[in-house]
């Protein structure tokens, strides 16, 4: 017999009632035993009953109302006592721990944001511990499985932007260990988001095939324009990296259409983040001529949504305008963008600057190389020093 209290175990309740407001005990004990692997006969050993009473409890013949004994099922099968309907002494603790950790997840995306993803990083890393020793001790509320699974996937795009490339893998397994989460929680909003974020590390990490995959999943589930949009922007680019120019070009006309009937401001879905994205992806998929064309139609009143967007923008023109023959524009706007990129902690933008200064033939004999290149090795060193602490 299956030792009771293991974490498959314990988590067994979730699908069957975690979250209703009258949780079905029969079905409870049913997800219980089918998860831990027990008959009617252990189950009703294990807890001091008939197993023909397990049997009615479970079919709906039998309903369970007295406090005492649905206490003594929490205790034996190592469930929180709400699980069953009923308050026990840590619902106090469980209501502070979301309290808290909802907002450091929230806080964490605020400073990311902002550009201080190091410092988002040092806030999840011990909210994750926490949660974890307390899952694994067969504690697993739907809503605790929640908040780790969005406290995960905020952890691994965190580690997105401060990794160099060579390292992003990292950061794409701590979304995958959200995914897990997300699937099986079946929370179309939480699976959405993680199922976003997780195909845009792992673009970042060189896998763009899987990354559309990923992202197509994610907005076949959640349509609300502006999360719809943010889909679209990631998937374009993954598109791009992918060097697929067909899927590229459908996707940006999708995202023109969408922000055109449901403007505003969302940090990934916006006039300046679809554009830049049309414009990186013109480039990626060779072609420079329409996306001078293109850059050349637009004003110059959109803001960049966070500081980094405008690093990414600035690299993405300096690359048009080397290749459209400006090199001295290029190479003083990518100084600029190595600058700000080594000031937010970007490794891999720096890394765009190295690539694009290293091309044979251009960009030589000016000073952005080498400012990249410092930049660069300092931020190894950091990087190096914030991983270590995981």
């Amino acid at each position: 017999m299956p030792a009771v209290g293991t974490p498959v175990a314990a988590a067994s309740w979730l699908a069957a009632g975690g979250s209703k407001p009258r949780p079905d005990l029969g079905a409870i004990l049913r997800s219980y035993r089918h998860a831990s692997g027990l008959t009617q006969q252990h189950l009703a050993d294990l807890l001091g009953f008939d197993r023909t009473y397990i049997s009615m409890i479970e079919c709906g013949r039998r309903s369970v109302s007295d406090r005492g004994t649905l206490a003594h099922i929490a205790s034996a099968l190592a469930m929180p006592p709400y699980a069953l309907g009923i308050a026990g002494h840590d619902d106090a603790d469980v209501a502070s721990i979301l309290a808290f950790g909802t907002s450091v997840v929230r806080l964490a995306d605020v400073a990311r944001h902002s550009g201080q993803a190091a410092e988002a990083v040092s806030e999840l890393w011990p909210l994750i511990t926490r949660l974890e020793a307390r899952i694994f001790a067969g504690r697993a509320e739907t809503a605790m499985m929640r908040l780790l699974a969005e406290a995960r996937v905020s952890l691994g795009v965190a580690l997105g932007d401060l990794l160099p490339e060579e390292r992003l893998a990292t950061a794409a397994r701590w979304t995958g260990r959200a995914l897990r989460i997300g699937w099986d929680l079946g929370d179309g909003e939480l699976l959405a988001l993680v199922l976003r974020r997780h195909g845009n590390e792992l673009r970042k990490a060189g896998y763009a095939a899987a990354g559309i995959v990923r992202l197509k999943q994610s907005l076949q589930i959640d349509d609300q324009p502006a999360r719809k949009g943010a889909g679209l922007v990631l998937l374009a680019r993954a598109a791009a990296e992918a060097g697929q120019a067909d899927l590229l070009d459908t996707i940006a006309d999708q995202c023109v259409r969408v922000l055109r009937s449901a403007p505003g401001q969302e940090v990934l879905f916006n006039a300046f983040t679809v554009r830049e994205v049309r414009l990186r992806g013109l480039i990626a998929t060779g072609r420079t001529r329409r996306a001078i064309d293109l850059a050349e139609s637009f004003t110059a009143d959109d803001e960049p949504p966070t500081p980094q967007w405008r690093v990414i923008e600035r690299i993405t023109t300096a690359d048009m305008l080397a290749r459209a023959g400006d090199e001295r524009v290029a190479a003083s706007m990518l100084a600029a963008a190595a600058s700000d990129a080594e000031t937010l902690r970007r490794p891999h933008q720096v890394q765009r600057i190295i690539r694009l200064t290293g091309r044979p033939g251009t960009l030589t004999g000016y000073p952005a190389r080498d400012q990249a290149l410092a930049a660069y090795c300092k931020g190894l060193r950091c990087a190096a020093f914030i991983t270590s602490r995981k």
